[in-house]
């Protein structure tokens, strides 16, 4: 089959999985739970750690932070967790020449750039006035419009490397283009979809366009450091799991803090 007709088969495959699993709160904690399990199989390879605690702590920490009511400490600890791993994973994104990773490293970028994310994520749509598919929906929509139009723009007019030491096709120009149509998205989606203010959505849309491209560049490096094209075979012209979620998974943190910050001040 044609490598183009094969890449957008399975794109459309997955769009549907996501969005039609996402309507319904079993169907979605249980995809979610398994796109952490294989997020986790994807980033041990990638690292090179045994994957039998990883895949175990995964499972226990998700189904018993997910299924379960948790004290919003709980969730405020988590998300600090997150929220420092994005930080060091930032630094870490931005070294030049070899970079090795600790043991430690290790198991806190798998729970604080992996598993914990991942929980957090599923958490957004659990409002207190019940399961809010649209909340999720809405991210997965912004995060395709940046990915879409980053390419578009970048293909078209892109000149200028974003950072070519680590993503070579990456151009400044796509990065605008991508977090300027997703602004664009958002404050649409708002107006004529969502209850929450523009201002809300402008800046979900902001997070998705700036730091779900760091994110992007984050798992590109891992890739590069393990020597391989994609982090996974999943999905035929698409890579693994983390090459599909790699922007969601980091921004989602900075999503949940927002929703954090409405309810403290509402």
């Amino acid at each position: 089959m044609n490598e183009t007709l094969t890449r957008a088969l399975s794109g459309i495959l997955y769009v549907v999985v996501l969005i039609s699993a996402t309507l319904f709160y079993q169907s979605f904690l249980i995809l979610f739970g398994l796109m952490l399990l294989l997020a986790v199989h994807e980033f041990t390879n990638l690292i090179q750690l045994s994957k039998i605690i990883p895949l175990t702590l995964a499972l226990l920490l998700y189904t018993g932070m997910v299924l379960s009511e948790t004290p919003n400490w709980l969730n405020i600890i988590l998300l600090l967790i997150a929220l420092l791993s994005a930080i060091k994973a930032t630094t870490f994104l931005f070294e030049k020449g070899t970079t090795n990773l600790t043991q430690f490293d290790h198991y806190f970028y798998l729970f604080g750039y992996i598993i914990i994310p991942f929980i957090l994520l599923a958490k957004i749509p659990q409002r207190p006035e019940g399961f809010v598919p649209s909340a999720m929906i809405g991210i997965y929509i912004l995060v395709w419009v940046n990915d879409t139009m980053a390419y578009v723009v970048g293909k078209s007019i892109g000149k200028h490397k974003l950072y070519e030491r680590i993503s070579p096709k990456k151009t400044i120009e796509g990065f605008l283009g991508g977090v300027v149509f997703a602004m664009v998205s958002g404050i649409l989606m708002a107006r004529f979809y969502f209850e929450q203010s523009v201002l809300f959505w402008a800046l979900i849309a902001l997070f998705v366009g700036v730091i779900g491209t760091i994110g992007d560049l984050i798992e590109s490096k891992f890739k590069r450091m393990a020597g391989v094209k994609d982090s996974g075979n999943i999905m035929p012209g698409h890579g693994g799991i983390l090459d599909r979620l790699d922007s969601i998974i980091f921004v989602g943190p900075f999503v949940f803090l927002l929703y954090q910050i409405i309810n403290y001040v509402s």
